[in-house]
């Protein structure tokens, strides 16, 4: 199993669940978000949208603050590398919690309002 990382800010968080990257250009195409899971399956959708809906909830809840990022950010997943210089990025750690980053110039609900939006369009195409 691959262990995914995050790092921002000097900021390093480790052994993921699963990531969804928001950029910027979310906003108008939800096409550019993408997906990391350190479990493969059938599964996968379900669990994207979950993140991407409590992440959502919670955050209009107020239990979810983004943490604020002023650099780059830097996924990894075994071979695969992304950077993320203007977004968010939702992430379940591997106990369960969810937490997620934003760069300090966007609203993080919009771009969180984006995901679940993807995230829920992409599930009912299975239906």
């Amino acid at each position: 199993m691959d262990r995914i990382s995050i790092g921002f800010d000097e900021t390093l968080v480790v052994d993921c669940q699963c990531v969804l990257i928001v950029p910027e250009e979310a906003l108008v195409e939800g096409g550019y978000i993408k997906k990391f899971s350190t479990r493969a399956g059938a599964h996968d959708k379900h669990e994207f949208h979950a993140l991407a809906q409590m992440a959502y909830y919670q955050a209009e809840d107020a239990e979810l603050v983004p943490r604020i990022m002023v650099g780059s950010c830097k996924i990894t997943m075994g071979d695969e590398h992304e950077e993320l210089t203007s977004g968010l990025v939702i992430w379940r750690e591997k106990y369960g919690a969810i937490d997620a980053a934003v760069h300090q110039w966007l609203a993080a609900g919009k771009l969180l309002a984006a995901a679940h939006r993807f995230c829920t369009r992409w599930i009912r195409l299975d239906i």
